[in-house]
């Protein structure tokens, strides 16, 4: 753990009207937890919830958790809040915390999808590789020395929980998942295979600064119901359970400890507040992936570019 004390001047001076209305609104100098996950939007608006806490009074700490594990942590009261839950990669983690003590602080107007992603060019190629039979007809042209005469998938980190090898064995597709050691690593694969046209299918999500920077689209793999994970005659393989997709429309949820309303009443107010769009949160990685910014300068930008959004915030807790 680590107090976040260095940007409490800038951001002092970003929201110093707000500030002045606010007043100080912390009931008790004990730390507000905030998780911090391995993802850029997250990293940015999970520093823009610490600042907008600070600006305000409260003493804040940024503690990195494993995207699965963080839930059981914030049930126990470990740590306080999380900005991002995401449907695709984290709902059964997430609900199982519900039932030990986690408390849902709400959903975002962002819309979320999680999938296998190709660049447009591929289609030139393979014309049907926007849906799952189409892309495995079409395997071998994403072979590498590592996978062939199987496609390679460039899946997302272990720690986010996705394990894409048990959907490959359940389809009984011709790839092979290979996963990324961060998310970075994505995007530099992503850049390479895009400079020169080669062939690429990988993990990607929406809100992401990549749909303003590349242009591509989701493979549709059967839409999940609950019978795809415990029906084995579900689904295209009769024999298998996992042989779907993930949702089209996922929710995007905020979490929290279930003391963090009592003890910090104001701050539980301005955490129910929170609602980020699609726009936002792919703005949001936009000005680290794409423009260089680090995850706190870019979280400073971002507040003086929606100082409104920010004073709704804190208003209903003033």
């Amino acid at each position: 753990m680590k107090h976040v004390k260095e940007l409490g001047c800038a951001v002092a001076i970003a929201l110093t009207p707000l500030s002045a209305l606010a007043a100080n609104l912390a009931e008790s100098e004990e730390p507000i937890i905030i998780v911090q996950n391995n993802w850029t939007s997250q990293l940015v608006l999970s520093t823009v919830v610490g600042n907008v806490l600070q600006s305000v009074g409260y003493t804040v700490e940024y503690t990195p958790s494993d995207s699965q594990l963080q839930f059981a942590a914030i049930a126990e009261g470990d740590m306080h809040f999380q900005v991002e839950a995401w449907e695709g990669s984290m709902k059964s983690a997430f609900e199982a915390a519900l039932k030990e003590g986690m408390v849902d602080a709400g959903t975002h107007a962002a819309v979320t999808r999680e999938e296998w992603w190709i660049p447009n060019y591929v289609l030139e190629t393979c014309p049907g590789a926007t849906e799952w039979k189409g892309l495995d007809a079409c395997a071998a042209m994403f072979a590498t020395a590592e996978t062939k005469p199987k496609g390679r998938f460039v899946g997302p980190p272990a720690d986010w929980g996705k394990n894409y090898a048990d959907r490959v064995k359940s389809l009984q597709m011709n790839f092979v998942a290979i996963n990324v050691g961060q998310a970075a690593t994505l995007w530099a694969e992503l850049q390479s295979a895009y400079d020169r046209k080669e062939p690429i299918v990988l993990f990607n999500w929406t809100p992401n600064f990549i749909e303003s920077k590349f242009e591509g689209a989701f493979v549709n793999f059967p839409e999940p119901e609950p019978a795809c994970f415990d029906d084995p005659s579900w689904g295209p393989n009769p024999n298998a359970t996992g042989d779907c997709g993930a949702p089209h429309g996922g929710w995007l949820k905020k979490a929290a400890w279930s003391g963090l309303a009592e003890t910090w009443p104001n701050a539980w107010k301005i955490l129910q507040q929170i609602n980020f769009s699609n726009a936002q949160i792919a703005k949001a990685a936009l000005m680290v992936d794409v423009d260089g910014l680090t995850p706190e300068m870019a979280a400073k930008k971002w507040m003086e570019e929606n100082k409104d959004v920010v004073a709704g915030w804190i208003a209903a807790a003033s």
